[in-house]
């Protein structure tokens, strides 16, 4: 049976883990929400979880102050993919496989991009380009609250639903300063694991799907 999940900014491994295992539906209807992994990821840094957020424009809202998620523009006039791109390079370019994966990320803070969903899946694309792995086509077509012959898997896109991963530790680059961190951004997985990380994700059980 397929999956339904939020496209994100770079997932997290929860997220990723399912994708590796399950078929995938992209929700790409309903409403935005604030404060979720639509425009937020966790990488680790020296002080250890870091979040990166792309800033958006809160604008074209109906009347009820809901904003469909492909319709939410990224705020271009402030310089992130510049900061992003500098961040990632001081958290990971000492990792194992940074210099391997850099070209490829580094091309989606080279030019501008117009709305949120669209860049979202770009990074997801990109990823599995890295892991020489098939994106996931397929999208939903209306919006569904409670939808039916599908695991619902949409509530991971929000931190506050806290995800009870069993997840094997990896060595983090600044594991000699800080305790694992889990469940980062996908980002975090593959610099430190490289090739391995295909077989990472689907050595993790998805009981956490079961909520």
């Amino acid at each position: 049976m397929k999956t339904l999940l939020h496209p994100g900014y770079f997932l997290d491994i929860a997220n990723f883990a399912i994708i590796s295992q399950n078929d995938i539906c992209w929700e790409v209807e309903g409403n935005y929400q604030k404060q979720t992994s639509r425009n937020r990821c966790i990488i680790c840094t020296d002080h250890g979880k870091h979040m990166l957020s792309i800033p958006v424009q809160h604008i074209g809202a109906t009347r009820k102050g809901k904003q469909q998620y492909k319709d939410v523009k990224i705020e271009n006039d402030y310089n992130w993919q510049r900061q992003h791109w500098r961040t990632l390079e001081t958290a990971y370019r000492t990792s194992p496989f940074f210099e391997y994966y850099e070209d490829d990320i580094a091309l989606l803070y080279e030019k501008k991009h117009d709305f949120l969903l669209d860049f979202n899946l770009k990074t997801i694309a990109c990823i599995h380009d890295c892991l020489q792995t098939e994106m996931p086509s397929d999208k939903s077509k209306v919006y569904e609250k409670n939808p039916k012959n599908i695991i619902d898997g949409r509530f991971l896109i929000s931190p506050k639903n806290k995800t009870s991963i069993n997840q094997e530790e990896y060595t983090q680059v600044f594991n000699d300063r800080h305790p694992f961190v889990k469940n980062t951004s996908i980002l975090d997985l593959l610099f430190n694991e490289g090739t391995n990380s295909m077989a990472y994700l689907k050595n993790i059980s998805l009981d956490y799907l079961n909520v």
